[in-house]
């Protein structure tokens, strides 16, 4: 089902209960579109409400980005980290515009990424950690530069997070999946990480893993 009448553009799966069903908001990577996670909307639980984002910029000749990657850039990919920040602040409120509009649980909403879209999870969650509860991390990073000062004046408590990276991971270092872990602990903040022996993408035991550990939280 397409829902266009939001902020963003999206797909929902509605959930077999009539209200207050925990909400599951996906987010894609650079490239792709809002079909690409949603193919995991079946073989997950069915009471989970499932909403899959469209990025905002669309890319020639086809794909969408939640911001732009320079990969001719010295020292690497450079990221347009104001377009990130922007892109960040919008899904903030997109989650605000989809507990008022969906009959869903606003205590109980879990983000799910990909690569750049779970750059972008991570961000919101140490951002706005009040709109979120439960984080699933696939194939990313946490990118300092765009989170606040001060992170440890915010109250964490209650957040949880499954990171997970290919060992082999060809678009993004593990080593930067590898920094996760401690700065997640340095915030007290719950956490689960894992890595798998494939590339940028999600192996089969990586969803049987992160769907139970999901199924544990909602």
């Amino acid at each position: 089902m397409v829902n266009n009448s939001l902020s963003l553009k999206h797909i929902i799966r509605e959930s077999s209960l009539s209200e207050n069903a925990p909400l599951l908001i996906m987010f894609h990577g650079y490239g792709s579109d809002e079909n690409d996670l949603f193919s995991f909307a079946n073989e997950l639980p069915e009471e989970l409400f499932i909403i899959s984002v469209k990025a905002p910029y669309a890319m020639q000749p086809c794909g969408n980005a939640w911001y732009a990657i320079n990969f001719d850039a010295e020292k690497g990919k450079w990221s347009d980290n104001e377009q990130a920040i922007e892109s960040r602040d919008l899904i903030a409120a997109f989650i605000d515009e989809a507990l008022n509009t969906y009959p869903v649980n606003k205590h109980n909403v879990t983000l799910l990424g990909f690569s750049q879209g779970t750059i972008l999870s991570y961000a919101v969650a140490l951002t706005y950690p009040e709109k979120v509860k439960n984080i699933i991390a696939l194939s990313g990073y946490i990118n300092k530069d765009i989170l606040p000062e001060k992170l440890e004046t915010k109250d964490y408590s209650h957040l949880d997070f499954y990171c997970s990276h290919g060992s082999v991971d060809q678009v993004i270092p593990v080593d930067w999946a590898r920094q996760t872990p401690p700065f997640l602990s340095d915030l007290n903040i719950k956490h689960h990480y894992s890595e798998f022996p494939v590339g940028h993408g999600v192996a089969p035991q990586n969803f049987y893993e992160f769907k139970n550990w999901l199924l544990k939280r909602i």
